[in-house]
């Protein structure tokens, strides 16, 4: 009954959770709704990040809006065609991006049992159908893991990288659920020290 009040009164997502929260002391169960692409408002925020790369991906794990020290850093999205803007695409297809993993094997089951906590928290079972089987078809790897069945609710994390010029870096890992896009999160690779802000910054220069 709130459902089709909410749906009467055309209330945002916002309103219609307000509802829901008020009439059920709970949360509607989530309607996951992807929107292409971000507002400028949020990639001012990715911009304002250096010398952390930061990027925003969709709950299929498909990266929408990122900052130069992304690009630099981790992968230059700007140069892919938008259906290979993908982080596990990249994880379990590419050469490169598994060559930069120091520790490949435990970063890519943490990938997928993250990747399986957002699809569920966010609703979009459905919308990932097809990019899983394209992954298990394409990666004996990913099919492994997947059917593993693991999940992990992640938050924070060390994670570490070989990058080609500059060499080794150490990162601490966040994601965070922006407010009012239940199809999107925010990552940042927040440096771990010094050493690794200078061997940032040394590539933004030059």
């Amino acid at each position: 009954m709130l459902d089709r009040i909410a749906q009467a009164l055309m209330l945002t997502h916002a309103e219609r959770e307000y509802v829901f929260l008020l009439g059920l002391g709970r949360p509607p169960e989530v309607r996951y709704q992807q929107r292409d692409g971000v507002t400028p408002r949020l990639q001012h925020v990715l911009d304002r990040l250096l010398p952390s790369p930061a990027f925003i991906r969709t709950a299929a794990w498909d990266i929408v809006a990122w900052n130069r020290a992304a690009t630099l850093v981790l992968v230059d999205y700007g140069a892919l065609p938008p259906e290979e803007r993908n982080v596990l695409k990249h994880i379990f297809l590419d050469t490169r991006v598994r060559g930069a993993q120091p520790h490949w094997e435990s970063a890519a089951r943490f990938v997928v049992s993250a990747f399986r906590a957002d699809v569920a928290r966010a609703g979009a079972a459905s919308a990932v159908n097809d990019l899983v089987k394209e992954l298990c078809q394409r990666s004996a790897d990913f099919e492994r893991l997947w059917h593993e069945n693991h999940v992990h609710m992640h938050g924070e994390a060390i994670k570490h990288i070989k990058h080609p010029v500059i060499g080794p870096f150490s990162f601490e890992y966040s994601a965070f659920a922006i407010d009012g896009r239940s199809d999107l999160s925010m990552v940042v690779y927040n440096p771990a020290t010094q050493a690794d802000v200078e061997k940032i910054e040394s590539l933004l220069r030059g």
